[in-house]
This record gives C-alpha cells, structure tokens and sequence, in this order.
C-alpha cells in the first residue's frame, strides 16, 4: 500500500505538476545520470552532486569513507536527493511565458550506511547492471580494502514527489498574433562514441554499450 503524500513533500507552486505515483518516481531517477544531495553539514546546508541508484524500493549513492558528506548522512541526518532531466527550452511570445520542459523528483529522508562488505559488493554490483549490464561479472572482483574505504548509503524511496512540465508555451490569448516563432527546442542527453583507454590492448575491441 502506497503512503500518503506528506504536506513537506507535496508540490506547492505549480501544483498540477506534481506527480506522485511511484512507477514515474522511480522512472525519473533510473534515467537521470546523476543527482543532487542536500543536507546539513556544521549548521550549514551543502548540497553536492553524486552518482545515485536504485534497486528496488531504495535509491542508493556512494562515495570515499572519508568524505565529510558520507559521514554526515551515515550519522543519520535528514537529506534531500533530487534527480533532475532537462527536456527542452520553451519559448513563447512573451519573455515571462518562456519556460522549460523537465523530469524532477525530490526524495526526503535518513540514510542508512551499509556495514557488511557483502552487501556492499551487491549493491555496488547493481549500479554497474543498472549502467552496464554484464559488467560487474567480468571485472576484477572488489577487494576488502576497496570495500572498506567504499561507504554506500540507502534511503527507502518513502515521502518523494515528482514535477513534471511538458508540451508547448502556454501564451496569452492576446499574445497569439504577435510575429514571432513559438514552440520547444527539445534537448537531448545522449552517448558519444567510446574512446578506448591508451593502455588498451589491441586485441580487446569491443567496447560496452552505452548507458541507457
């Protein structure tokens, strides 16, 4: 059973673009490449790109032990992680009607660092099979010392919300004749072609697919 939208994580300002069913969550935040982590750090808010994931019900992000960040989320502070896709530029006939199409999820909570190195290389393996699938099996295993200067944290994807803008400008009736192009610039995030590592050796040619 899906729990009630909390007052915090609720879309005020444009609220009919506020989405809350967890299949578009989760959609969101499998096809942003990155996100966001706000938190507090001191009295003050930091707010640091991260690689995240998600496996399940949880989004997951990690980092080096020693980061000031990690250590802060695994004490048990309260984060934000917000993943975000850029769609397109909207433009309208009027300055103030100009806009923006995008994907965006804000997702509230306490993280949970996870101890047991095994369920550390699990979690570790899903983020290369989210990338790239395959992957993990073929790679030289993770070491123990790898593991322990690895810190992975968790969050149940619990109070989260989605926003959500799409289609043309929307201009003013009056606007409609002005003499000049309205409409979206769509954008796109996209895979460049691989570029082999100069220690290569020759004989290994196939490169992995791109991410999806």
């Amino acid at each position: 059973m899906e729990k009630p939208v909390s007052a915090f994580s609720r879309v005020r300002r444009r609220p009919q673009r506020g989405i809350y069913q967890r299949e578009v969550i989760e959609a969101i935040l499998d096809a942003a490449p990155f996100c966001h982590l706000g938190h507090i750090v001191q009295g003050r808010p930091v707010v640091i790109p991260t690689l995240h994931w998600r496996l399940g019900r949880n989004v997951y992000w990690h980092g080096n032990s020693a980061s000031r960040m990690l250590k802060t989320n695994a004490a048990g502070g309260e984060v934000c992680l917000t993943a975000s896709l850029f769609d397109g530029w909207v433009l309208a006939r009027s300055g103030f009607n100009h806009s923006a199409n995008y994907r965006s999820v804000m997702c509230f909570g306490i993280g949970r660092a996870l101890q047991d190195p095994a369920e550390k290389a699990e979690a570790m393996a899903g983020f290369m099979e989210k990338r790239f699938p395959g992957r993990w099996s073929r790679l030289r295993p993770a070491t123990l010392q790898e593991l322990k200067a690895t810190s992975v944290l968790t969050m149940p994807i619990d109070e989260a919300s989605a926003k959500v803008r799409t289609g043309p400008p929307h201009d003013e009736p009056e606007d409609l004749a002005w003499p000049i192009w309205a409409g979206v610039l769509p954008v796109r995030l996209s895979s460049g072609g691989p570029e082999p590592a100069p220690d290569l050796p020759p004989a290994i040619l196939e490169p992995p697919p791109a991410p999806p």
